[in-house]
C-alpha cells in the first residue's frame, strides 16, 4: 500500500472528522476504512447524552462498509482531536474498534494515525491488539 493511499485514506478522515457530532466532548474523530474490494467508506464519532450510546468514527466507518455488504478491511485511517483546536496528536483506536477492527481487518491490515498528510504513523492491527480473542 503506497503513499497515495495513505493521503486518499488521512483526506477522506480529516473530511468525515468535520461531520462529528460532539456537543459533549468537543473531541472530533474522523476515520476511513479501505476495504479489500478498494472501497473508502468514512465515519465520524457521534455522541450521544447516554454516554454508552456514543459510537466512535472508526466502529461508524467500518459498519457502514459491514452494512454494505464488505467485511475484508484492508486499512483505516483516523484522526482526531478538540475540534476547537484541530488535530495536534495522534488519535489512536480505543479498545472497543481495536477488537472490531481485529473483528474485520484482514492479517496485514494496516492501521494508519495522522495529524496531517505528512505525518502519520502506520501499525499493524496485531501490534495495537496483541492476542484479541477471535472464535
Amino acid at each position: 500500500m503506497g503513499i497515495e493511499v495513505y493521503g486518499e485514506l488521512i483526506n477522506a478522515a480529516v473530511s468525515a472528522r468535520n461531520n462529528a457530532y460532539i456537543p459533549y466532548s468537543g473531541f472530533a474523530v474522523g476515520a476511513a476504512v479501505l476495504t479489500e474490494d478498494g472501497n473508502i467508506y468514512s465515519g465520524c464519532n457521534i455522541e450521544n447524552s447516554s454516554y454508552g450510546a456514543t459510537v466512535c468514527a472508526e466502529r461508524t466507518a467500518i459498519f457502514k462498509a459491514v452494512s454494505e455488504g464488505e467485511t475484508g478491511i484492508s486499512a483505516i485511517a483516523v484522526c482526531g482531536g478538540p475540534k476547537s483546536i484541530g488535530i495536534e496528536q495522534y488519535c489512536m483506536p480505543c479498545g472497543i474498534c481495536r477488537q472490531v477492527l481485529a473483528e474485520f481487518a484482514a492479517k496485514d491490515a494496516q492501521v494508519i494515525v495522522a495529524r496531517s498528510l505528512d505525518d502519520y504513523k502506520v501499525f499493524a492491527i496485531d501490534e495495537l491488539l496483541p492476542c484479541a480473542f477471535k472464535l
